[in-house]
């Protein structure tokens, strides 16, 4: 096997050209739906992923006739289909995280008034899994299933500072490319500042990841003791003063505890419950 790093991706290649080679090949090209824009067309596709556009074509049209993917009239390019989103859905309904997290994160979000949100780690990025919105009329949502940098916002800082010194290094040995202009990408600092957020147990952002947007947000560490996502609670920038902040802080380090202690008892063996 041999692998290619496209736009801060890994794409994987078999030098065989057996059917693993077409099978990584249809993943690459499936999750650079789950992480780019709606619509991805066979040249984007093509340059992203350093394939042929014939290459492309093939895979696309196999994908459209299991509806894993879809076109629209008079819109360029491809989406993601009905099979893909019930893929999805089947996959989120299974995953013992969002089930011991959903009751927390609903209390989380009636403390704090502000949106709360489930992030999960997936290869290098984070993606969002779920979120209960805050009731003010102005507030901050998320987009489940699209994947972000570690290095940007709480949410990714609080996945980043608990990783394996080796992995965390690798992430930032990369080219660090600014979401807005608080975005931190000098990598001397964003190491003093995973250090803090290591120390603190939880991450603080205000207008990283979205200039007009504050969070707080812990990592959420699985049985096996490896940070596996994180949550958080997300609302306009102005109203994360110092002292909210302080507030929302200790909520969400308890609500990750929580859950945590919940996630190991989903885990455990009826008869040992």
């Amino acid at each position: 096997m041999t692998e290619k790093s496209v736009s801060g991706r890994t794409a994987t290649r078999a030098a065989d050209g057996s059917g693993t080679e077409t099978a990584a090949r249809v993943a690459d090209v499936l999750l650079l739906f789950a992480g780019g824009p709606q619509y991805l067309g066979v040249s984007a596709i093509s340059r992203e992923l350093g394939l042929s556009k014939a290459v492309v074509h093939r895979i696309l049209q196999s994908l459209v006739s299991r509806e894993m993917l879809q076109t629209d009239p008079g819109v360029p390019g491809y989406r993601l289909g009905p099979a893909a989103v019930a893929l999805g859905a089947s996959a989120l309904s299974r995953f013992e995280t969002r089930t011991a997290a959903l009751p927390v994160l609903r209390r989380l979000r009636d403390e704090t008034g502000e949106t709360s949100t489930l992030s999960g780690l997936v290869g290098e990025e984070r993606v969002y899994l779920t979120q209960f919105e805050s009731p003010y009329e102005v507030k901050m949502t998320v987009e489940v299933g699209r994947r972000f940098p570690l290095y940007a916002g709480s949410s990714g800082k609080a996945i980043l500072a608990f990783l394996p010194e080796d992995r965390r290094e690798t992430l930032l040995s990369r080219p660090l490319s600014p979401l807005t202009e608080h975005t931190v990408t000098d990598t001397d600092e964003l190491r003093a500042e995973l250090a803090s957020i290591a120390r603190a147990g939880a991450a603080v952002s205000l207008g990283e990841r979205q200039s007009d947007a504050g969070s707080v947000a812990a990592p959420l560490f699985g049985p096996d003791g490896e940070v596996h996502g994180s949550i958080s609670v997300c609302g306009p920038r102005h109203r994360f003063t110092p002292e909210v902040v302080d507030r929302h802080r200790e909520l969400v380090l308890a609500a990750a505890e929580e859950i945590k202690t919940s996630w190991a008892w989903l885990r455990t063996p009826k008869e040992r419950r």
